[in-house]
């Protein structure tokens, strides 16, 4: 493969691309932002002129987009993938988007010779940066292993969980799990905080029990300093959250708690916080417990 397309340039795309340069990758890019295309052409890259251009250009297109909807549009509509897209090529869609949505393209892009896989991340802009994202993989295994070493260089950790959706599936999963620990750190730390108890002597007490979590290593930090910069916005978890709850509707599945932590994102959201990263969570109990968990 001579060249890889990489369509959506945002917070999390740029990097990701970035690494692959790095790594010696012909890359073809393109962006609605134009300004994300110039720092990235900059960097090496060839600019793509539409999502169609990129993709007849390139026999492993990948994309990292915000939402379902997005998706559609840059393989199905004007000037999208589809059309442009040579039988036997890859695409591989790392954006975080329901999973009937990723079996319905994949579904239209078969009939043209071209299969697709759903890769969704797990990490936010720090891991993708470093180029050490966890990467949750569903498709063919035999498209899985020709284009694993590509992925390889965005994450640490690269696996098939399934065939397609499968991806999707395991992101939401991922996402009920981060929110929920999210906003029990929230909770618990304006707790301790309006108990009178230094958060930060809290948090290195509890880091090393059952209570430690990835969660807990990477958010505290940030919040003990008051940095809610976002490296994942709360707006962005909405949305992955609205995604679950809708997969788990038509699985009969409940959604209790995932429900009420999507309640408090909508909240902050409402109060003008949905770019914050989602380590903002912590905003809304800070709010009503008129406290702030930071350092002493």
């Amino acid at each position: 493969m001579n060249k890889i397309g990489f369509i959506g340039l945002g917070i999390m795309g740029k990097p990701m691309a970035r690494n692959l340069l790095k790594a010696g990758f012909h890359l073809v890019v393109y962006d609605i932002n134009t300004g994300a295309i110039n720092e990235l052409v900059k960097d090496g890259a060839k600019e793509g002129k539409s999502s169609g251009d990129v993709a007849s250009q390139c026999e492993v297109i990948i994309t990292m987009l915000p939402n379902s909807p997005d998706v559609k549009d840059v393989v199905l509509g004007i000037n999208g993938i589809i059309d442009s897209i040579k039988p036997g090529s890859v695409l591989i869609d790392m954006s975080s988007i329901a999973p009937l949505t990723t079996r319905e393209l994949a579904a239209k892009l078969l009939q043209k010779g071209v299969v697709m896989l759903d890769a969704p991340v797990s990490g936010g802009e720090p891991k993708a940066i470093e180029g050490t994202l966890a990467i949750m993989v569903g498709g063919p295994e035999e498209t899985f292993n020709k284009i694993k070493d590509i992925l390889g260089v965005m994450g640490a950790s690269v696996k098939l969980v399934g065939d397609i959706g499968s991806g999707n599936i395991t992101k939401l999963a991922n996402q009920i799990i981060v929110a929920l620990n999210i906003a029990a750190i929230g909770e618990a730390m304006v707790l301790a905080t309006k108990a009178g108890v230094d958060p930060e002597k809290v948090y290195q007490a509890i880091r090393g029990g059952l209570a430690g979590s990835a969660a807990l290593d990477a958010k505290m930090p940030l919040i003990l300093d008051g940095n809610f910069k976002p490296g994942f916005r709360i707006e962005l978890h909405i949305k992955d959250l609205i995604n679950a709850l809708e997969t788990a509707k038509e699985l009969d599945v409940p959604g209790v708690l995932t429900g009420k932590v999507l309640e408090i994102m909508q909240a902050l959201k409402a109060d003008g916080k949905g770019k914050d990263d989602h380590g903002g969570i912590i905003q809304y109990y800070e709010k009503l417990a008129k406290v702030e968990v930071r350092k002493k």
